[in-house]
């Protein structure tokens, strides 16, 4: 029986970058197919800021901060909150990343010339009890070159591999089927679309011009998740979360559709946990879009003042940075699908982050002078950028001003100024002592004793309303659509699992694709690092354990 290659993959981001690595290194041959053109190689992972969840890692040991794998797992488990029958495998490899996080991850990465940003973030704190929800401590490590950064040294592992003769590159082919010949699923049936020339992130035409058929002896699937299907993603909106929202807007594109799990469901797979979703409270429509509905996510330090549609303060611990899903559901619940950030440009000069390649050049472009010019400036060029022309934005001098604008964003006038001005008085009189009754303050003062925060991520406690501060900044913040937390259930060597529990022969699944690991490594929450950490593990078990199961 002819074969066109020993394993096929299907997607080329970066869990299918890293299962092809491994089978190129193991001598196999590959066809890696990709819906889109070749400009678009590395997926969602391009666009990334680059995170990645280590334990115990230098560079939180040179920032006194004292980590473990007994303190990761507790805040992972913590975190995911496994419940259900169905999280037997992802609570196996929640355990097995949690390993590979506090061992060998870095140094595998380092040896292929991955470098980290000597300052750690701290994403998801939480704000509960101790086996609770968050990062006990700061893990958050940016990769110096963001996303493109990490994609690279893959990137370049597969075209060694189509030097050598090893890999087919086949892009514009979108798969529509999986089959058997045999006893195991080893066709793939697909169309071409008509070659495109657009950008990466733009939308590619989907006019069709031929079709395909490649048989091989095992198949990987890598195809993503389903955050660029709105509708999708509405279907499957967990009631716990509240209403779906009408309107979000989008972290990924939309060719990023969920399409490849229902063709994997047909063949036979298990797809579990779909109600397990990971969508971001702080998102803003970006000024000058790459894709349709692009939005960028704010990552917040904690000094914000984070309002309801209303003018309310949301609850304890909803602070910016603490509970993401919390934060949702929440929101969700509130009647209104939008929230405030009011801040003045002391704060938002600080402690506003973009996430995303192209909104940090300079990590980006591995540029310490364009680092040491953001740590300069009063405003990161990226952020006055939304300031200067975000439809979410409203900068004014004085509270009247402000209030004025933001009202003038929304369907109704809901914010009351006397209300707003109360409100952050009372704050802003809680800040002149070290001790406080308010808890976010609390907040505030705790994370200016991490090194990392004092540096760059925590502006000095100060009033909101302090005219030296000024002016004044209200941001309204969308629902952005990002991470599909469930998956096609698979085991710990990442062989897809049929309905009976059983491998669906010859299959595999890896990335966004399988939950990143097991269906739904992440349980109901991620602690964020923990995406492209979920690629690169997965990917790379998938290409190991298929290219030792293929003669």
């Amino acid at each position: 029986m002819a074969y066109d290659a020993d394993v096929i993959v299907i997607g080329a981001g970066l869990a299918g970058l890293a299962a092809t690595a491994e089978l190129v290194d193991a001598g196999r041959r590959v066809i890696l197919v990709d819906q889109e053109p070749e400009q678009s190689l590395g997926g969602q992972a391009h666009w990334s800021f680059g995170g990645l969840f280590f334990v115990d890692s230098p560079e939180q040991r040179r920032l006194r901060i004292k980590d473990s794998h007994a303190l990761a797992l507790q805040d992972w488990m913590g975190t995911a909150a496994f419940d259900r029958p169905e999280d037997h495998w992802p609570r196996k490899w929640a355990e097995a990343y949690v390993d590979f996080a506090a061992g060998e991850k870095r140094p595998w990465l380092h040896r292929q010339g991955v470098r980290f940003f000597p300052v750690v973030g701290w994403a998801e704190r939480g704000g509960y009890d101790a086996q609770g929800h968050g990062n006990s401590v700061p893990r958050f490590h940016i990769t110096w070159g963001t996303g493109p950064g990490l994609v690279a040294p893959f990137e370049r592992r597969v075209r060694e591999g189509v030097a050598r003769g090893l890999v087919q590159l086949k892009f514009r082919h979108r798969v529509s089927g999986l089959s058997r010949s045999a006893g195991s699923v080893d066709t793939v049936t697909g169309e071409i679309l008509e070659p495109s020339g657009v950008e990466r992130g733009k939308a590619s035409s989907r006019e069709v011009a031929g079709s395909f058929e490649f048989r091989a002896q095992a198949v990987i699937v890598t195809s993503g998740g389903i955050g660029g299907n709105h509708d999708l993603v509405r279907a499957n909106w967990p009631e716990r979360l509240g209403t779906p929202p009408q309107r979000m807007v989008s972290g990924v594109p939309a060719h990023v559709d969920g399409r490849m799990l229902g063709i994997t469901e047909e063949a036979g797979a298990r797809l579990i946990n779909r109600d397990r979703m990971w969508h971001y409270t702080e998102g803003i429509q970006n000024w000058n879009p790459i894709w349709d509905n692009h939005g960028i996510r704010i990552l917040p330090g904690p000094s914000s003042l984070w309002l309801d549609a209303r003018g309310d303060r949301l609850p304890v611990p909803l602070f910016p940075g603490f509970d993401t899903l919390g934060t949702l559901e929440h929101i969700m619940k509130s009647g209104y699908e939008y929230t405030w950030f009011v801040l003045n440009q002391r704060i938002i000069g600080k402690e506003f982050t973009l996430s995303g390649s192209e909104q940090n050049p300079d990590l980006t472009g591995k540029s310490v002078r364009g680092v040491i010019d953001r740590a300069r400036a009063d405003v990161a060029a990226p952020v006055k950028a939304f300031m200067d022309n975000g439809a979410d934005f409203v900068v004014e001098k004085d509270l009247s001003s402000l209030v004025r604008g933001m009202n003038a964003l929304t369907k109704e006038p809901l914010i009351d100024e006397t209300a707003l001005r109360r409100t952050i008085t009372a704050r802003d009189r809680e800040i002149a002592n070290p001790f406080t009754k308010d808890l976010q303050v609390t907040a505030i003062h705790g994370a200016r004793k991490f090194l990392g925060d004092r540096l760059i991520r925590a502006a000095a406690p100060h009033r909101i309303l302090d005219p030296k501060a000024g002016p004044l900044v209200a941001v309204r913040l969308n629902i952005l659509t990002r991470k599909t937390l469930g998956g096609l259930e698979t085991d710990l060597s990442s062989r897809v699992l049929a309905q009976g529990g059983e491998p669906l022969p010859g299959v595999y699944a890896a990335g966004e694709a399988a939950g990143f690991g097991g269906g739904g490594v992440h349980g109901y929450r991620s602690l964020e690092g923990t995406f492209l950490g979920g690629c690169l593990f997965s990917g790379r078990t998938a290409g190991r354990a298929a290219a030792k199961s293929v003669s």
